[in-house]
């Protein structure tokens, strides 16, 4: 039937009615998600499109016509299937599907976490809060992620024989503050864990590589001095001192100040960075040794049945939050930056997501609405001729789906 429909090369008709009567013709196709939704938006009009008599709106971009549409697949997985499409690379080759099971449970567990809590999509967490429940809905939501990092922490405390725990994920996934939250529940099961910052082995600035552009790539893993990490870590895992390096970002060298390590036996070691998944960065360590933890901010939260939210939207707002407040940097700034921190994930942190012992999702289903205050002023700031305004317009209406909600009752040890 989808061959049929990309043959007959049908157009999508668009037609802007206003929100109330969209409310309306949403509540008469049975669409009572998306009538929820409209109740909270504060635009007049809504763009609906139709195609072969068949109405429904869209978050996004939309084709003119079937017939562009004719390059994909469809995969049978557990108990749904696949939509497999080009991607922007390579747009006319639908890329072989490769099941990713690890993955699929997490995002699983997660839509269940969202149904116990009965925030489906954008209208029920904005009903949520508009009847006063959000401070209740951040409570369950911080809880279920503790009591996941303390199964975390109890199944790695069984293992005597583990000690590095190696943790990745892409940028804005919450790997530091997870990290904190880890030595703390390690600690109340009986181990006593040490953080180690592979930032701190870079090799020094003269040595880093460089891109094709001439930039310092601090990004790959040949950025990192990996004959030193391993001698360090190696001695360490056979009970020797060792005097652990700082690297200083400023002379762009490492420095020794008698930082020094012996491991005991309820001793573990907690590696957070960009690499901690790649075997290359910890070649001399024994696999048994080391317990490998993939995060990511996995959005289960969907803004009505037919449209999902991007992970990455998700994790593009928190991160140019976290630049303005922590670093200065302006939104237009963290745009601009962010197709290249992608393309580094796809590099370096993807293609081993699936060889983990656990992966932890610190998406958090309320987080946009609190976010919402926060990124919309500083979006508001990027200038209308810069190339980044498309993108930062955007995410504003994207972010008007949501109603505003105060952070008070984020609790300080928050992933978010």
């Amino acid at each position: 039937k989808m061959q049929e429909l990309i043959a007959a090369d049908i157009p999508f008709a668009k037609r802007s009615i206003g929100t109330d009567d969209a409310i309306e013709l949403f509540r008469q196709y049975r669409m009572y998600d998306k009538e929820k939704l409209f109740r909270y938006r504060r635009v007049s009009k809504a763009n609906i499109y139709s195609l072969d008599g068949f109405e429904d709106y869209y978050y996004g971009y939309m084709p003119p016509s079937t017939g562009m549409l004719k390059y994909f697949d469809l995969e049978i997985y557990e108990d749904g299937f696949l939509l497999l499409l080009p991607g922007r690379k390579n747009p006319t080759k639908v890329c072989p599907f490769v099941p990713q099971p690890k993955l699929f449970y997490t995002l699983e567990e997660s839509n269940r976490w969202a149904n116990m809590l009965d925030i489906p999509n954008v209208g029920a967490l904005n009903d949520a809060i508009s009847q006063g429940k959000m401070n209740e809905l951040i409570l369950v939501q911080e809880a279920l992620q503790e009591k996941k990092i303390s199964d975390i922490a109890q199944s790695i405390a069984k293992e005597s024989d583990k000690k590095f725990i190696m943790i990745a994920g892409p940028s804005s996934s919450g790997k530091t503050t997870f990290s904190h939250r880890l030595s703390i529940q390690l600690k109340a099961h009986g181990r006593k864990p040490h953080p180690i910052a592979i930032d701190n082995y870079f090799v020094e600035r003269e040595k880093t590589p460089k891109d094709e552009h001439g930039n310092y790539n601090f990004e790959s893993l040949y950025a990192i001095d990996l004959e030193q990490f391993n001698e360090d870590m190696t001695k360490l895992m056979n009970g020797q001192e060792v005097d652990l390096p700082y690297f200083n970002f400023i002379s762009g060298k490492r420095e020794y100040k008698e930082s020094y390590l012996k491991l005991g036996p309820e001793d573990i070691l907690v590696i957070e960075g960009i690499h901690g998944l790649n075997d290359e960065l910890s070649y001399s360590l024994p696999r048994e040794s080391k317990y490998k933890i993939y995060i990511s901010a996995l959005t289960q939260l969907n803004i009505d049945e037919h449209n999902r939210i991007p992970t990455t939207d998700g994790r593009l707002i928190r991160r140019m939050v976290r630049d303005a407040r922590t670093r200065g940097a302006s939104a237009q700034a963290t745009i601009a930056m962010w197709p290249s921190v992608r393309r580094g994930e796809e590099e370096n942190i993807f293609p081993f997501q699936e060889d983990v012992d656990t992966m932890f999702n610190s998406a958090l289903i309320y987080e946009l609405s609190v976010l919402k205050q926060y990124a919309e002023p500083i979006l508001f700031g990027v200038d209308r001729n810069s190339k980044e305004y498309v993108e930062a317009k955007r995410l504003l209406k994207f972010l008007d789906y949501f109603i505003g909600a105060p952070s008070e009752a984020v609790p300080s040890n928050s992933i978010l």
